[in-house]
């Protein structure tokens, strides 16, 4: 059984999961090319704009921005830090899952507040 159902819960939930993927996308570029010459990382940043949409109420055209981090550049002009990036992973990773629970729970909410079990 597919549930369509769009409401401001499940639009919140969506929108922080799609900003959460992008940023886990951003880590593992960053990640790949740690040892690339003049490579300069970039980290994501969505909830500023997550926080506007919840205050308006409408997630569309959510803003999800990445730029370039203020990490030190090193001698090859790379400015990869790994443990920072490796710590920005796991930290994500456990936000994704955060969210995809909730996305699992409010769904059973919705089924079972419609008379499904």
């Amino acid at each position: 059984m597919s549930l369509s159902v769009s409401d401001a819960v499940g639009s919140l939930l969506h929108a922080a999961a799609t900003g959460i993927s992008v940023r886990q996308n951003v880590i593992a570029d960053n990640i790949a090319n740690v040892d690339t010459p003049n490579y300069i990382a970039t980290s994501v940043d969505f909830e500023s704009s997550l926080r506007s949409a919840l205050a308006d109420g409408s997630f569309e055209g959510l803003d999800i921005s990445s730029t370039a981090t203020n990490t030190p550049v090193g001698a090859n002009g790379n400015n990869v830090d790994l443990r920072k990036e490796v710590l920005a992973a796991v930290q994500s990773q456990y936000q994704y899952q955060v969210v995809t629970r909730a996305v699992t729970d409010h769904h059973n909410l919705i089924k079972l507040a419609a008379g499904g079990m």
